[in-house]
């Protein structure tokens, strides 16, 4: 993957992300008490279903994060190699998820 490919697949997934936050906009919003509804069951499921809507919104802003950092390298030059102990991280790697910051070993605790 060429660093124009990367920027570009970044960028698309940064406008997915964006439209995801938009859709899902009304789950995350309080659940109100409704007098006139089925009862507790229903305002519980609604609750769940808001921590699950939040949950997918935390996790959309970590990804977020880490795309705004693999752009911030790409712009310093300094993008495909890993932030802990400066190697070529796998072009395999890259190609699978532009975003990552370090190579297997330093990843995995290496």
């Amino acid at each position: 993957m060429t660093e124009g490919e990367a920027r570009e697949a970044l960028l698309k997934r940064q406008a997915q992300l964006a439209e995801e936050d938009r859709i899902s906009a009304e789950g995350r919003a309080p659940v109100t008490l409704q007098q006139d509804s089925v009862g507790r069951l229903s305002r519980m499921d609604a609750m769940q279903q808001q921590a699950m809507a939040q949950a997918q919104e935390r996790r959309r802003a970590a990804e977020r994060a880490r795309i705004d950092a693999a752009l911030e390298r790409l712009d310093a030059d300094e993008w495909g190699y890993c932030v802990k102990c400066g190697e070529e991280i796998a072009a395999k790697r890259l190609a699978y998820d532009p975003s990552v910051a370090q190579c297997v070993g330093c990843a995995g605790g290496g």
